[in-house]
């Protein structure tokens, strides 16, 4: 089973993202030991040549591993039918212990890679390399957990048999199941998506108002965070029973199959941005004084503008699965 093309090319990614970060990281070590941007000395010289090739490489690698998310949901989707009881990824994640921790991993290290990227942007237009001491210690933070990524996916795909008996979403997402699958599916739809609506006007509402203070972006940024949460307990709770139209099927990742027109993709590919674009301009806040303040407010503008726009468009996608659906749930 290894030996599947997507299982080929997601182990490949994470071994050459292990491996140039593993690089990466060797170099900022001695970065943020010598970097002095004061000193003409040669050392100083080679480290500034050597920092644009690193950054620009692992803006490569993280590229592909906030893609490899896609992949690896996708893959899981498109292997249920190999394993008995197998509906859906739900299956095929549950055919082995680490299937939901890879996943997990996978959705941590696309916000972490969102925010070093979006980091990695903003000191390329500072002069002097502003940001070059926090973006390489971030690095040394990110590198491990593309390792731990890396390696759970791996014992991920290595643990999975062909004769695996599995369970199918029904199983995890039910009603009465005493997990936490089962916990949101409980909720009341109403109360999720009513909880859903507020959140978003709240985070859109401050992403409108987020360049004219630092503390409007740091609170965007949580707000985003919390929209994240919300938006999944109401995709369980309420917009996936709209799309299958069926009161009792709350599956998340049902809704990426192509019997749905893959419309999950169109409801998760947004909020992801958004809740990175929103993290990221928070996290950015720590270091304006670092920066030139046209540059800090031109890099809070570009990512909760990019915020704003995820958060609409995740609205409408909601919004138009729910008025489209011929399924009626009353309160």
């Amino acid at each position: 089973m290894i030996f599947h093309p997507p299982i080929l090319a997601l182990i490949a990614a994470s071994l050459i993202s292990s491996l140039v970060l593993a690089g990466a990281g060797l170099f900022a070590v001695r970065l943020l030991r010598h970097w002095d941007p004061a000193s003409g000395a040669e050392r100083q010289i080679e480290l500034e040549r050597i920092t644009t090739l690193v950054s620009t490489v692992v803006a490569f690698v993280l590229v592909v591993e906030a893609a490899s998310l896609v992949l690896f949901a996708f893959n899981a989707d498109r292997m249920a039918p190999l394993f008995v009881g197998a509906m859906c990824a739900v299956g095929s994640l549950n055919a082995s212990v680490w299937g939901f921790p890879t996943l997990w991993a996978k959705i941590v290290v696309f916000f972490a890679a969102f925010v070093w990227l979006a980091v990695d942007r903003v000191d390329g237009r500072t002069r002097d390399w502003a940001l070059i001491r926090p973006k390489y210690a971030g690095l040394l933070v990110l590198a491990p957990l593309v390792f731990a990524e890396g390696a759970l996916e791996l014992a991920y795909f290595l643990d999975l048999k062909a004769d695996t008996i599995t369970s199918c979403c029904g199983k995890l997402f039910g009603e009465d199941k005493p997990n936490l699958g089962g916990d949101l599916a409980a909720l009341d739809p109403f109360q999720a998506m009513g909880l859903l609506a507020g959140g978003l006007a709240l985070a859109i509402g401050l992403g409108v108002v987020a360049a004219r203070g630092r503390l409007l972006a740091a609170l965007h940024g949580v707000v985003s965070l919390a929209v994240f949460g919300l938006a999944l307990a109401a995709i369980v709770s309420a917009i996936a029973p709209y799309v299958y139209e069926q009161p009792h099927h709350h599956c998340p990742f049902c809704i990426l199959k192509r019997e749905y027109g893959h419309v999950g993709f169109a409801l998760y590919v947004p909020l992801f941005v958004a809740t990175g674009a929103g993290l990221a301009s928070a996290l950015l806040v720590p270091f304006e004084g670092r920066i030139d303040g046209a540059v800090a407010t031109a890099a809070r503008r570009g990512l909760t503008r990019t915020a704003v726009v995820g958060h609409l468009l995740f609205a409408v996608v909601a919004v138009v699965l729910v008025m489209r659906s011929g399924l009626t749930l009353t309160p």
